[in-house]
């Protein structure tokens, strides 16, 4: 049975997000995003058709959207149950590919956006790194930590380990981001608890 639009579509997004985690955006090329799936090249400019920049942002969202699935999953067990989740998908990225994929989300954040037209994949990246705040922000307000002070701690955690993940990859070992977890997780337990709050 032939698949449907949908299903195509979809495949070729999956694709583009990988190796975009493994090569960068500037580093893939329409085709190459395209071979990665196994689509055609003429599908992908039929359902991209402002290419790379929408291919690479509608990528970057469908990761972002799956970590942020597993996030609002695990935070209803509080912020450290979210925050080894959360470590715990790149982790298994990481070692999984053994150090070639990281964060396509941060591969695209730190490249030029492109000269002309609009930067499609850089603001996507964007919209998800705040999507990842606000749920960790949410969950330590929900456990007793003043909204000012939740939303630093939700983005030192995710600028933690998006950092902590490059820095897997370079050095081909998991600790960084074990060393990194450990330290998250006694700042997150010590500002529940300052403020009153409980964690599972």
């Amino acid at each position: 049975m032939a698949q449907s639009a949908g299903t195509s579509r979809q495949r070729i997004v999956v694709g583009a997000a990988d190796l975009i985690r493994r090569r960068g955006l500037a580093g893939s090329t329409v085709r190459e995003l395209a071979a990665h799936s196994g689509a055609p090249l003429g599908s992908t400019y039929h359902y991209f058709p402002r290419g790379k920049q929408q291919l690479a942002a509608e990528a970057v969202r469908f990761a972002g959207d799956l970590v942020s699935t597993t996030l609002e999953r695990e935070l209803a067990a509080g912020p450290v149950a979210g925050l080894r989740a959360f470590l715990a998908l790149w982790r298994r990225t990481v070692i999984d590919s053994d150090f070639q994929a990281g964060c396509p989300v941060l591969a695209v954040a730190v490249e030029e956006p492109p000269a002309e037209g609009a930067a499609e994949a850089v603001d996507a990246a964007a919209d998800v790194f705040t999507a990842w705040e606000r749920l960790l922000a949410g969950s330590l307000c929900e456990h007793g930590v003043d909204a000012p002070a939740a939303a630093e701690l939700a983005t030192l955690i995710v600028a933690s380990v998006e950092g902590t993940v490059a820095m897997c990859r370079a050095k081909r070992d998991i600790a960084p981001l074990d060393h990194v977890a450990t330290r998250l997780e006694h700042i997150i337990e010590n500002a529940t608890r300052r403020d009153g709050g409980t964690d599972a």
